[in-house]
């Protein structure tokens, strides 16, 4: 039993460090990029959404440098179902969420084809008869993807300079730590320095308390990583969107959640797939279905209605994603 504590401990403690790590690397990064006259519209797109998901990135990185791909693979995709299901859900619960903006528009249906295109990946050793896997040639073509969804949205965005609710919200609400002065150069150096130090702490701890933790309960690492890691380091993209139902910034709710996925699609699985091949674990192409699923039920709901997620379309979301953490356990 003792092992089993300091392993939950591990992981529990590790996966703290990562977000204090991301949110010290958000707030350091942020004032850099005002100080340097960067649009808040850049900041919203890139930094802070590269922030939130830096704890991914670390514990992936990590762990395929360490071998641990199924780890990999069930943190990106866990991460993914827990913001569409988990997040979203425990938001609109608060507030029901609604888009009045454009940009999330044009995000999801991205999202989609990310998603698609993951699924296909990993689709690809079945239809050929070999292993399932998102490899080193598949990283780069996500990464290629990613550079196109930066290009696109900022010349899209920047030359029209048109009003848009989310980028309005992203300047009222920017993730500089509060009490810190924007000009002082000293304290946004502490900030990164410490920033990427939690960061590596926490990865490492959470990489190895994880896998003594799926050893002591006899379970995989791919779920480990799928409910518990992926869980713990989508605790930024939860808080966060709570918070903005709680204010009525529901684009900022759910641009957070699709940003965030988008970033883990791909920047955190490709990084991972580069420096070791990421066989698709026991499990896995159902996870990828499920995250498919819960990507093409935000067509519906947020472009072709109402573009509003109520409080009962909420509490489904979250029994799908209990009910479905209770049955990949229980399969274990």
């Amino acid at each position: 039993m003792v092992p089993i504590m300091l392993a939950y401990f591990g992981v529990s403690f590790g996966i703290l460090l990562l977000i204090g790590g991301g949110t010290a690397l958000v707030a350091g990064a942020s004032q850099v990029a005002e100080r340097l006259g960067v649009s808040p519209l850049i900041i919203g797109l890139t930094i802070v959404g590269f922030g939130t998901s830096a704890p991914e990135l670390v514990v992936n990185v990590d762990g395929a440098l360490r071998g641990e791909t199924a780890l990999a693979f069930g943190n990106v995709i866990g991460s993914n179902i827990a913001n569409l299901a988990l997040v979203l859900g425990a938001a609109s619960l608060l507030r029901p969420i609604e888009i009045r903006g454009n940009l999330v528009r044009h995000e999801i249906p991205l999202l989609l084809l990310v998603t698609s295109v993951i699924a296909i990946m990993a689709l690809d050793g079945v239809l050929e008869g070999t292993v399932s896997r998102i490899g080193r040639s598949d990283s780069m073509v996500l990464l290629l993807l990613f550079g196109i969804f930066v290009y696109i949205s900022i010349q899209d965005l920047l030359p029209s300079r048109r009003k848009d609710t989310l980028l309005t919200e992203i300047q009222e609400h920017s993730a500089i730590v509060p009490g810190i002065p924007l000009h002082d150069g000293r304290k946004t150096g502490i900030l990164l320095i410490s920033g990427f130090v939690l960061l590596y702490l926490g990865g490492e701890m959470t990489v190895r308390s994880s896998v003594a933790l799926s050893e002591q309960l006899g379970i995989s690492t791919a779920l480990v990583g799928l409910f518990i890691v992926a869980v713990g380091t989508s605790m930024p993209e939860l808080v966060t969107s709570i918070i903005a139902a709680r204010r009525n910034e529901s684009d900022l709710a759910i641009g957070n959640v699709i940003g965030s996925n988008i970033f883990n699609s791909l920047i955190v699985l490709p990084a991972s797939g580069l420096v070791s091949t990421i066989p698709v674990p026991d499990g896995g192409l159902l996870d990828l279905g499920l995250s498919w699923v819960l990507t093409v039920a935000l067509i519906p709901i947020f472009i072709l209605g109402r573009a509003r997620l109520g409080r009962g379309t909420g509490l489904t979301l979250l029994v799908i994603y209990f009910a479905y953490a209770a049955y990949r356990v229980s399969g274990a």
